[in-house]
C-alpha cells in the first residue's frame, strides 16, 4: 500500500505547495541579502522611474529638503543639553530611504546649503546662529545617514519590518558619530570640561537623552515603509 501511494501523481496544486517549502534555515531569513543590482527607491515605485530627467530629480531633492526644514521646526529644547529634539532627524532618514541614496544626500546637502541664508534649522535658526555651531556635527551627519539609509533601501531593507529597523539604528549612527565628535570638541573648547569628565557630559547631554525619540521615530519607520510597499504591491 505505501509503494502505491508514492507512485500516486501530485496535482498541480500540491507540486506547487511543495516547491514553496522553505529550505532548512530559511525561517530565520530576516533580512534581504546585500545585492550589487539596487531596487527601485520608494519613490521610484510610487511616481515611476519613466523619464528620469534632472528635472524631476531636482523636485524630489527638493521636496525632502522642505520635508527636512519643516520637521526642523518640530523642536523640544531641554535646558541640559545645547542640541535640542527635532523631527529632522527622523526626516533626513527617511527621505533617503524613501529616494535612494543619492538624491537622499542630495536632499540632505541641499538642506544644509538652504541653512546659509533661509532660517531652516530647529528653532527658525541659520547657520548665522551661534547655537548652530554646536549642532553642526550632527547638521552634517544629515549627509551621510540619508545615503546609508537610502543605500540599504536599495537592498530592499525597507521592505521588512526587521531590515527597517535595523537601517533606521544605522542612519541614526551615522548623524551620533559626528555629531558627538564635535560636540566634544566644543565641550573642550568652551568649558572646563575634560577626560572622563567630558565623555560623560557629551555621551548624556548628545547622545542619550535623544534614546527615547529615536525609539518612537524607529517604530514610526517600521509601520510606515513595509505598508507602503505592501501597498505599492498591490497597485500592480
Amino acid at each position: 500500500m505505501i509503494s502505491t501511494l508514492m507512485t500516486l501523481p501530485l496535482t498541480e496544486a500540491e507540486s506547487e505547495h511543495i516547491r514553496n517549502i522553505p529550505l532548512p534555515g530559511e525561517r530565520e531569513k530576516s533580512m534581504p541579502a546585500l545585492s550589487l543590482k539596487p531596487s527601485p527607491s520608494l519613490a521610484d515605485a510610487i511616481l515611476g522611474n519613466e523619464g528620469n530627467t534632472l528635472f524631476r530629480n531636482a523636485l524630489l531633492v527638493l521636496a525632502g529638503s522642505v520635508l527636512i526644514a519643516i520637521s526642523a521646526q518640530i523642536v523640544f529644547r531641554l535646558p541640559i543639553s545645547p542640541v535640542p529634539i527635532t523631527g529632522q532627524t527622523f526626516a533626513v532618514l527617511i527621505v533617503g530611504m524613501a529616494l535612494g541614496p543619492r538624491l537622499g544626500a542630495l536632499a540632505a546637502i541641499a538642506y544644509l546649503i538652504e541653512g546659509i541664508w533661509f532660517p531652516v534649522f530647529a528653532e527658525a535658526r541659520t547657520w548665522a546662529h551661534p547655537f548652530t555651531l554646536w549642532t553642526a556635527g550632527y547638521l552634517a551627519g544629515f549627509v551621510g545617514a540619508a545615503y546609508v539609509t537610502g543605500w540599504l533601501a536599495e537592498q530592499g531593507w525597507d521592505r521588512h519590518p526587521f531590515s527597517t529597523a535595523v537601517a533606521m539604528v544605522l542612519g541614526n549612527i551615522a548623524i551620533y558619530i559626528p555629531g558627538t565628535l564635535w560636540l566634544s570638541y566644543m565641550y573642550a573648547v568652551n568649558t572646563d570640561f575634560a577626560g572622563m569628565a567630558l565623555v560623560g557630559e557629551v555621551a548624556t547631554k548628545g547622545f542619550a537623552l535623544f534614546l527615547i525619540g529615536d525609539a518612537l521615530k524607529l517604530v514610526l519607520a517600521v509601520l510606515a515603509f513595509p505598508m507602503a510597499w505592501k501597498w505599492v504591491s498591490g497597485r500592480r
